[in-house]
């Protein structure tokens, strides 16, 4: 590794959603001088999302863009380096730990947090892409609210998708889930729970093939999987539950991961590998929120400083 062309740090982040964004910033005031590599796409899932209702501060609804930007410009207000390149590979094999972008850059560090996020799997759809924060949404705790009253689907079979469509039901008027096979994937609770709840209705052993809709969601067209018959129904959302993807392949299998792929970290976001913490969905299958992300990269933050300091209990 050139050192010329290697920045030396106490801490590194990876990441530039909620998550890193807050560890960054607890990381300055600690006067770690942090170095955060977030990528080309700055922000993280908050960019793809409209209105935020429901991170504490903002009384008025904030668009996700510029909650992220908010984040961004604190963590420059306080001298965080940020480098918009993605992290390729890292090697935590050894203290200093070393990490490389795609562009080049390499940077050793004496702790790193990783806080990369996960994607929402998607259909990969054109008028998926052109309606999404148009009624086209991948979670239902974030966005149900503007459903009230309104008609929605959800695709997918497994629990994140009777998760989803169960909560809907708060919201929603009627909720069909499309499943491409006949019979769900989901545990038996959340089956029970689903085909009991009278607004819950299934479209079974089909895929949706275009999402309806010019400037919002006005219904979606279906193919049966089994008979190629199309059709379409009447709706005013889509949200696709079929899984998201932890962002952990940099880690070439460095970190131990859970069942599902993400970081393995206890209740202090420590991962396997001491020094190195985890933070945000790419360590959190289960909440997923922005506010949670914010509040595990607060902890890893504190962690790293602790450990910096020779607090390795």
């Amino acid at each position: 590794m050139s050192e010329s062309k290697t920045e030396n740090r106490k801490v590194v982040i990876v990441g530039s959603g909620a998550a890193a964004y807050t560890a960054a910033i607890y990381s300055a005031r600690a006067d770690l001088q942090p170095l955060l590599f977030g990528g080309v796409s700055m922000g993280g899932q908050l960019m793809i999302t409209s209105d935020v209702e429901n991170f504490p501060g903002f009384p008025e609804p904030v668009m996700g863009p510029e909650l992220m930007d908010r984040m961004r410009k604190q963590c420059e207000r306080l001298n965080v380096k940020i480098i918009p390149e993605y992290v390729a590979k890292a090697d935590f094999s050894k203290r200093p730990f070393e990490l490389e972008t795609t562009e080049g850059t390499r940077a050793r560090a004496g702790a790193v947090i990783v806080a990369t996020g996960a994607n929402a799997k998607w259909l990969g759809l054109p008028s998926e892409k052109r309606l999404m924060g148009h009624g086209v949404s991948a979670c239902a705790t974030c966005d149900g609210f503007f459903f009230k009253g309104k008609e929605v689907v959800v695709v997918g079979g497994g629990d994140t998708a009777l998760e989803e469509g169960t909560f809907l039901t708060k919201f929603a008027s009627k909720v069909t889930i499309i499943h491409r096979r006949n019979e769900l994937r989901a545990s038996k609770i959340m089956q029970d729970r689903a085909l009991r709840n009278p607004k819950v209705g299934f479209i079974w052993d089909s895929v949706v093939t275009e999402v309806l809709g010019d400037g919002h969601v006005d219904g979606v067209k279906l193919r049966n999987v089994k008979n190629n018959v199309e059709s379409q129904i009447s709706c005013q959302g889509l949200f696709v539950a079929i899984g998201h993807a932890p962002t952990t392949d940099f880690l070439g299998g460095q970190l131990k991961l859970d069942a599902n792929g993400y970081i393995a970290a206890d209740g202090r976001t420590r991962t396997s590998v001491q020094g190195v913490f985890a933070a945000g969905d790419v360590m959190d299958s289960r909440y997923r929120q922005a506010i949670t992300a914010a509040g595990a990269g607060c902890m890893a933050a504190l962690e790293a400083e602790r450990f910096l300091a020779g607090g390795h209990e």
